[in-house]
């Protein structure tokens, strides 16, 4: 903790610990589940691929895209988590956790882009369908979907963007798998070749969803966005009644990955009140009723100590709880 004076007014700063036990562990687990998965993903990437070219379908060739997508998703998720092991340095202060984030923003662009390719493909492949193997082609979807669900399997426990970013591929390859094993059975019992490409687009639609919320949320975190469940008047609200307190202002919320808030807030406290006793009450509650474990807090007694040009604090706080109540 800081203590510096600034006329009549007193600053005091105080960063809880991280946990850093707990997040340790919790990225062994994750990059283990990310491992397990890329290893079932890849080694039935090029079981599809190839039966896609001999059967001739466009929804077995698109599935085998997605796999190969997700397999290189899931390897940046992996190169992601080793990287944000870095030690926090003087150029990053927070360390390199944000690139976890920055990768699962990646990662559903790519997802984007790829489902577009697969319905633009398909459209054109509904003018004039291809003969298409029934049996190669339920063989080869039926194996890739059971490596899929393996996958999905082992990333039950995700809770991260970067984890969800890789769960989002996987869920996208379940479907894909599912749409050409029920493609295959009407090509097989009815002849309709258009089932392929006619699946392969009901599909995309569907990816199309968790692709576009899998990039909003990872870049709400990149823009510091106020994490979900994080509400702003409820957290000062719930402050205000610290023995001691008598205000709370200029709350400011983000987050690194999506999971735990970080938090600076300014409190004003009671004449007379201990400002060591008092900061400590305030940083026992954040964590206790809003799950904060870094948090800096500014102690004033009085007024604001804001600069004079700058905006003031209390409607820097005003625009803070607008956006926790009304962010996309």
């Amino acid at each position: 903790m800081a203590d510096q004076h600034n006329g009549d007014h007193h600053h005091d700063q105080s960063h809880e610990g991280h946990g850093h036990a707990g997040h340790a562990h919790s990225r062994d687990a994750s990059e283990q589940r990310l491992r397990a998965a890329l290893a079932l993903l890849f080694a039935f990437t090029l079981v599809e691929a190839v039966g896609g070219f001999w059967a001739n379908s466009i929804a077995l060739l698109a599935e085998a895209a997605h796999m190969l997508a997700d397999s290189a998703s899931l390897l940046l998720a992996i190169i992601a988590i080793r990287v944000g092991r870095r030690p926090a340095n003087a150029e990053r202060t927070y360390g390199n956790r944000r690139y976890q984030t920055l990768a699962a923003y990646m990662n559903g662009l790519t997802l984007l882009a790829l489902t577009l390719w697969v319905m633009v493909e398909a459209v054109l492949r509904l003018h004039s369908p291809p003969e298409v193997n029934g049996k190669l082609m339920l063989g080869v979807a039926t194996i890739g979907g059971i490596a899929n669900l393996a996958a999905f399997a082992v990333l039950s426990g995700a809770s991260s963007l970067n984890e969800r970013g890789a769960r989002a591929h996987v869920l996208s390859d379940i479907l894909g798998s599912g749409a050409a094993m029920a493609a295959a059975c009407v090509i097989l019992f009815f002849g309709w070749l258009s089932a392929d490409p006619l699946l392969s687009i009901a599909v995309s639609v569907l990816i199309l969803r968790s692709g576009w919320q899998l990039t909003r949320d990872a870049r709400h975190v990149l823009l510091e966005g106020t994490p979900p469940g994080f509400n702003v008047a409820q957290v000062e609200a719930e402050l205000r009644g610290v023995p001691g307190v008598c205000g709370i202002h200029h709350v400011h919320a983000w987050s690194l990955t999506g999971e735990t808030p970080i938090v600076t807030l300014h409190a004003q406290l009671v004449d007379g009140a201990d400002r060591q006793t008092t900061l400590a009450a305030i940083l026992e509650r954040l964590y206790e009723r809003v799950g904060v474990e870094h948090a800096t807090v500014q102690i004033e007694e009085g007024t604001c100590a804001a600069p004079v040009a700058a905006i003031s604090c209390h409607q820097a706080s005003a625009k803070t709880v607008l956006r926790s109540e009304g962010h996309d």
